[in-house]
This record gives structure tokens, C-alpha cells and sequence, in this order.
């Protein structure tokens, strides 16, 4: 019987919905306390503006990733800085966007097809990061991506869903980054990924 104070990260795919499964027939240990790994996908996308830039990950803040560990997520760097430089103007233009977003979606496919099998490093590594900054606080400053379940929603998604969103971690407890502006593109974005949970559900 596990503590209601326990903290649980759900990894095995499809994670999100493993854990809103999780919380429906746990039903003793707070919403709060259980989350679906995203870091991954937020490493991922830091790593491809890294390769871009030339700059260093630890100058590279706010990435988010919105809504599924799947093909449906949404790298967002319209919050993101590189090196205190706006992300998004080494993305101009929608081709080279929506080429960088199939990128990082589409990473854990490419590295099984190339090297043959899957990369448990990767994840293992995200894992850390997430516990890490979950139960210590942001390590680097900046946003971190984790798959949630908050009631009512945020930003206008279906609140009965596990859901990927910027957060701020302190203390232990993880919040929601509150306020952002969202364009046409990361509404419809949010949308789609938020409609693929809801049919996983």
C-alpha cells in the first residue's frame, strides 16, 4: 500500500492515458501526485535547437511540450529563448516549424529504425530530470514539460485528461505556468493532440 504522499511517474506508452488510468483506480492518492513523462520529448526538442545554434542546452529555456507523448504533440518554442534570443527566429517560416515539430515527434521512431532498438538510455535519463526537478525544483531555470491531470483543464483542455503543460516546480508540488499567449497555430496544435487523448480515453 503505497503512501498518498507518493510520487508517481508513469513511463510505459501510451503513458498519458496509463496515467489517468492510474489516478481513476487509485483513487486514494492525489490527482497531483501522479504525472505521465513529456521531459523526454522537451529533451529531445532542446537537443535539435542546440544542433540549429550551436548553443549550449543550459542556454536554451521555456521549451514546451504540449498534450501526448505521441506523434500528436506539440514542441512549442514560441515562449522559448536561445541564449536570451527569441526561438522562433531561427524558425521563420511555417515549412522549417512544422519540420522541426515532425522532428522531435517523430525521434524515438528514428532512433529504433537507425541503431535497431529503443532509446531506454534517453528515457532513463528524462526520468531523472523529471523526479529531480519535481521533488527539488527547476534545475536550470525555465519552464519543464509534464503530463498532468488538473480538474476544470487549463488553457481550455479537457480538464478529465492527462495533459502535457509548462510547469513550475518548487517545494515538491509542480504548477501550472499561467498567462501564455497563444496564437491560431498552437491552439489548433493543442487541439489535435488534445482530441487524440480524449479518443485514448
Amino acid at each position: 500500500m503505497a503512501k498518498k504522499s507518493v510520487k508517481v511517474l508513469v513511463v510505459g506508452n501510451p503513458c498519458n492515458t496509463n496515467a489517468l488510468i492510474t489516478s481513476t483506480y487509485a483513487p486514494s492518492i492525489p490527482k497531483k501526485n501522479i504525472t505521465a513523462m513529456t521531459r523526454l520529448d522537451q529533451c529531445r526538442a532542446i537537443s535539435q535547437l542546440s544542433d540549429k545554434t550551436s548553443v549550449p542546452i543550459d542556454k536554451i529555456e521555456n521549451v514546451i511540450v504540449w498534450g501526448n507523448h505521441s506523434a500528436t504533440q506539440y514542441p512549442d518554442i514560441h515562449h522559448a529563448t536561445i541564449d536570451g534570443a527569441p526561438a522562433k527566429d531561427f524558425y521563420k517560416d511555417d515549412e522549417s516549424y512544422n519540420a522541426f515539430i515532425t522532428k522531435v515527434a517523430q525521434r524515438g521512431k528514428e532512433i529504433i529504425e537507425v541503431m535497431g532498438k529503443s532509446s531506454a538510455a534517453s528515457a532513463a535519463a528524462a526520468i531523472c530530470e523529471h523526479m529531480h526537478d519535481w521533488w527539488f525544483g527547476n534545475q536550470i531555470g525555465g519552464y519543464v514539460s509534464m503530463a498532468v491531470i488538473v480538474e476544470g483543464g487549463k488553457y481550455g483542455v479537457d480538464g478529465d485528461l492527462c495533459f502535457s503543460y509548462p510547469c513550475i516546480c518548487k517545494d515538491g508540488e509542480w504548477q501550472i505556468v499561467e498567462g501564455l499567449e497563444l496564437n491560431e497555430f498552437s491552439v489548433a496544435k493543442i487541439k489535435a493532440t488534445e482530441k487524440e487523448l480524449q479518443e485514448e480515453r
